[in-house]
């Protein structure tokens, strides 16, 4: 008796004898990138965001610090493919981040907060 399991990734059947047929699901076109010191892994036509890069609306990048890329089934790790990306919005503000310090029958308490600034981009291509 088996019964299917299906993950983001994964599409799974699980049966008591054949536990060996999960296997993953792989997109068309997808690269890992670094920017800005994080990985991201990119679609093409995308939108993403990432920590605040300098630029503006409409702006052309270009992330040539590819350590992944998948086509298809083929995947490969070399240095040569280059994902073009546009900004969509320069600046974009994530939720408020509170750290609140307390110390109980001794009247200190400090709060202090911030909110990281993001730009939104767009993977126009992966070559």
């Amino acid at each position: 008796i088996g019964f299917i399991i299906i993950f983001r990734e994964y599409t799974c059947i699980f049966q008591d004898y054949l536990p060996y047929l999960c296997r993953p699901k792989f997109e068309k076109m997808f690269a890992i990138v670094k920017i800005a010191g994080q990985q991201f892994k990119v679609n093409q036509g995308q939108n993403l965001y990432v920590p605040h890069l300098s630029g503006k609306q409409g702006d052309a990048l270009e992330f040539s610090e590819v350590l992944l890329h998948s086509n298809e089934n083929k995947v490969s790790t070399n240095g040569k493919v280059v994902v073009k990306a546009e900004i969509v919005n320069e600046l974009v503000k994530g939720d408020k981040v509170i750290a609140f310090k307390m110390k109980r029958r001794k009247g200190f308490r400090k709060k202090h907060g911030h909110r990281t600034q993001y730009t939104q981009i767009k993977i126009t291509e992966i070559a």
